[in-house]
């Protein structure tokens, strides 16, 4: 196999070599997981946990994205500690303590994923590299993402065409809703729009996880700004 090659499931060497040769960049596992990519590893049938596999009597590929497990992995633990999962059903399941470790070498990434993530950063330079005609002002900025961030961030998360809701700068969920109110009349592809309004929306009316949101505000430097406010909410709403 190549460089320029991946399988099905990556090992996490595989995956950074790869995306090191598409993006003249070093790769790490702390950059994989920091980017918003999901690792698994490969689970053999349990007899003990039976309700995990279902009819995979065979195992089954577990993916880890429980945050505090993730973060382990970031700081730099010398193995996997899996404390929360999804059944071969995608169900999430809390594992019977302590978890399940595993080595870092058994830690695979999706071919979909991986190609997904190159997309995206491949997306963001080339807009990062237009012309942009009239740059959102600092202020702005704070206020609210634009339109291309919304899309970004949030589309294909559920049942709504969200491209056509922004391009149409409706307000979204509600008479006030996610969209910022100016001051001043502005041209509809300059509207901005609260990102937590919107995830709280998509929530409420389409059923989004909460952990899935959250993972958005992990996933985008644009957000990084909100994080804080992000979970000072799932905090009131205890989550």
């Amino acid at each position: 196999m190549t460089i320029t090659e991946l399988p099905y499931r990556a090992t996490c060497e595989q995956a950074c070599n790869w995306l090191a040769h598409q993006t003249d960049a070093a790769w790490n596992l702390a950059r994989l997981l920091e980017n918003g990519l999901t690792p698994y590893v490969w689970l053999d049938y349990d007899v003990a946990m039976p309700e995990l596999f279902g009819d995979a009597n065979g195992g089954y590929a577990a993916p880890i994205f429980f945050k505090d497990d993730t973060q382990r992995l970031i700081d730099g633990s010398e193995d996997v500690l899996m404390t929360i999962t999804k059944d071969v059903d995608n169900i999430v399941s809390r594992l019977p303590a302590p978890g399940i470790r595993k080595s870092l070498h058994e830690l695979r990434f999706l071919k979909k994923d991986l190609q997904k993530l190159l997309k995206k950063m491949q997306q963001q330079a080339n807009a990062d590299a237009a012309p942009v005609a009239v740059a959102l002002s600092a202020t702005e900025s704070q206020d609210g993402i634009n339109k291309t961030q919304v899309l970004l961030a949030f589309s294909g998360l559920a049942k709504i065409n969200l491209e056509q809701a922004v391009e149409g700068g409706l307000a979204l969920f509600g008479d006030d809703g996610a969209r910022i109110k100016s001051s001043t009349k502005k041209a509809k592809n300059k509207f901005l729009w609260n990102p937590v309004t919107l995830a709280l929306g998509l929530n409420d009316l389409y059923r989004v996880p909460m952990s899935r949101l959250t993972k958005v505000f992990q996933s985008h430097d644009f957000l990084d700004s909100w994080e804080a406010e992000w979970q000072k909410t799932l905090h009131l709403l205890d989550h």
